[in-house]
């Protein structure tokens, strides 16, 4: 991705624009608590969810199958287009991994529509304009950010690199080495190599949610996999496109129609990834890798449900009390305040729509402490699985919730980010504000009987990273214990 710098640049405008916008949102209701303080204790204060009537996009669909979605804000003279793409590396072939990734950086610097790297590069810093495109596991996306008077050229590069890329051979040989580069220096970082192998344990190493690439697949990879990975995924009719900024509906949808409108369909790849077995996602297992560092590197959970899954909304807010809330959490006041066993101490539940989403506690701590920080994990699973959580506790995680919910819309583009998303994923374009809904009704029995459900003390896996001559007595208090053993890289 390139950065041009103006007199003031394009990232600056759009950061300036975008704190405009939240400091609108929020000054009122710090208004309303200077109001308040002046009239009691403003530990005592209550305050009404913030509700928020977003401005919609409106929703147009090219007849080659292309969705794209406009919300016009004519404040500053520029102009944000996006593309989420029916592609992803769950299509690498086993023997290839790393071959959507690599597709998606060489579109971007291997030149494109006509044009060479070089030229591309060129002209889009003549216009300080910004493009980028990369290939993640369950999408691609692109983007382009651009001033409102270089729309015209900066569309006609952005449509030349998605639709016709060059795949120029010195920048795919570029593009392979840098990725082997990137693969040797995979095993430098305790709490990388920990979150990596702790994947792999959950999904399994060959899941396309876990795998990696190594430098034998990086090195297998050719331009014309590339060519050929590109012509079979990246299709208009598996395109979304986002366009937010100083424009005029009827002259964008014209614009795009010039640059886009002759691509043909194409078969568009179904985003279906194969769940683990349940005789594998149950299996408790207790992993450490050797390696020497001054702390241990923990993660313990296993799988869990997706974000569609009805219990979502009572175990995400269990989540939050457990050890997602940071400062307020059971997990940080409990290992770290009270005990001081831990500075970085928490949980995430890590959910999608596609693949089975990921419960899991995390926490660095000394290796004399490592057996005590996971039997407070231990400890603390238990009591969401058995104990009605507090009425405070219910209240500031609903609050928390309910009031954060105006950052999902705090500007155009995060609005039209948020229905792509919500569209790529077959959800209905409300089902966010159905979410909030559901919080708001929650009870403390819901949460209950979510973490009863779906916090399982049977089946937790764990890995350590570090120090590797005592850690496995530290660990086998929790089951048998075997070592990870990381292949040198290069």
């Amino acid at each position: 991705m390139m950065h041009v710098k103006g007199e003031v640049s394009l990232a600056n405008r759009k950061g300036l624009a975008l704190g405009l916008l939240v400091m609108m949102l929020v000054m009122p209701m710090m208004s309303a608590c200077a109001g308040d303080l002046a009239l009691g204790n403003p530990r005592t204060m209550t305050f009404k969810p913030v509700e928020l009537s977003p401005p919609q996009p409106e929703r147009v669909v090219l007849d080659n199958g292309m969705v794209v979605y406009l919300l016009e804000d004519h404040e500053l003279p520029l102009i944000t287009i996006t593309a989420s793409m029916r592609t992803g590396s769950w299509l690498d072939p086993a023997d290839k991994v790393g071959l959507a990734a690599m597709t998606g950086s060489v579109m971007r610097t291997g030149g494109g529509g006509g044009l060479s790297a070089e030229q591309v590069d060129e002209e889009l810093e003549q216009f300080a304009g910004d493009v980028s495109i990369s290939i993640g596991k369950q999408s691609g996306s692109a983007s382009l950010d651009v001033l409102s008077k270089d729309l015209r050229r900066g569309l006609q590069i952005f449509a030349g690199l998605i639709r016709t890329p060059a795949f120029d051979s010195a920048r795919v040989e570029l593009a392979k080495l840098q990725a082997i580069e990137g693969i040797r220096r995979r095993q430098d970082s305790p709490g990388s190599i920990v979150s990596r192998e702790f994947v792999k344990m959950l999904y399994g190493a060959e899941h396309p949610t876990a795998r990696e690439s190594s430098i034998d697949s990086v090195k297998r990879l050719t331009r014309e996999d590339l060519v050929v990975f590109h012509r079979n995924t990246i299709h208009p009719n598996g395109m979304i496109l986002g366009v937010t900024g100083d424009f005029k509906k009827d002259e964008m949808l014209d614009s795009l129609r010039d640059v886009f409108g002759d691509w043909k369909k194409g078969t568009v790849p179904v985003l279906k990834i194969a769940e683990v077995p349940e005789s594998e996602a149950s299996r408790p297992v207790v992993r450490f890798i050797n390696k020497e560092t001054s702390q241990t590197h923990l993660r313990v959970g296993h799988l869990s449900i997706k974000e569609s899954d009805p219990d979502y909304v009572p175990l995400a807010i269990a989540n939050d009390i457990l050890g997602g809330s940071s400062f307020r959490s059971r997990l940080f006041n409990d290992v770290r305040t009270n005990r001081g066993l831990a500075y970085s101490v928490g949980s995430r539940l890590n959910t999608g729509v596609h693949d089975q989403g990921v419960w899991l506690m995390r926490a660095e701590t000394k290796l004399a402490s490592t057996q005590e920080v996971i039997g407070r994990f231990m400890v603390n699973i238990e009591r969401m699985r058995t104990d009605l959580v507090s009425d405070a506790e219910l209240a500031e995680a609903k609050e928390a919730y309910v009031n954060s919910f105006v950052f999902s819309f705090s500007s155009p583009s995060a609005i039209v980010s948020r229905l792509i998303e919500l569209e790529y994923d077959g959800l209905p374009k409300d089902f966010l504000q159905q979410l909030r809904d559901k919080v708001v009704k929650l009870s403390k029995e819901d949460i209950l009987a979510a973490a009863k459900k779906h916090l399982h003390l049977d089946r937790l896996k764990i890995v350590a990273v570090g120090s590797g001559e005592t850690l496995p007595k530290v660990l086998s208090t929790f089951g048998e214990v075997k070592e990870i053993k990381l292949s040198p890289e290069g």
